[in-house]
């Protein structure tokens, strides 16, 4: 857990420091990040034939992909995006749709059942049952980005993994 908000808290860090440009609509656009942070990948591993970054990019994306899902399984840490959850009236203010998250995959459908749950005070029961499904689908995320960054390292000279692990991108 603390390596994910360590993880997320630097992502977001490169995000304030201006690695991302803002389109005219005023959001992120995150394809330009995105494609920044595959550049210093590419540099960082010293990959300069083109087609062997053909073949490592993609298990690189996964690797990112996955880390994401993992990162934001729950929805984010609450308050590390917003602060002090909902509004009371659950973002419905003057017939306004609910505030969106901006950063990230969408949560879990288990993690919105296990937040429901909490939120209508269900009971023990209930709760246990929830947690237990979010509990399951969370390790099969996990799962998946440990398959990826497998599957990541197996294409990686010596040298090219020790600087993936420095970067995060393997464990």
């Amino acid at each position: 857990m603390i390596k994910h908000l360590a993880l997320a808290a630097i992502l977001m860090a490169g995000v304030l420091v201006g690695t991302v440009t803002v389109q005219a609509q005023g959001r992120p656009n995150f394809a330009q990040f995105r494609q920044r942070m595959m550049d210093r990948y590419r540099e960082a591993l010293k990959i300069t034939k083109d087609d062997e970054w053909q073949a490592i990019q993609p298990l690189i994306q996964k690797v990112m992909e996955a880390r994401m899902q993992v990162m934001f399984a729950g929805g984010g840490p609450r308050g590390f995006f917003r602060r002090g959850g909902p509004p009371p009236d659950g973002g419905q203010q003057a017939n306004r749709p609910p505030r969106r998250r901006r950063f990230g995959p969408p949560p879990m459908p288990e993690a919105e059942a296990l937040r429901q749950a909490l939120d209508s005070n269900a009971s023990d029961d209930v709760i246990k049952a929830k947690l237990a499904q979010y509990q399951a689908a969370r390790k099969a995320k996990e799962a998946a980005l440990t398959e990826a960054q497998d599957n990541l390292r197996k294409v990686l000279t010596v040298h090219q993994e020790a600087t993936a692990v420095l970067m995060g991108l393997l464990q």
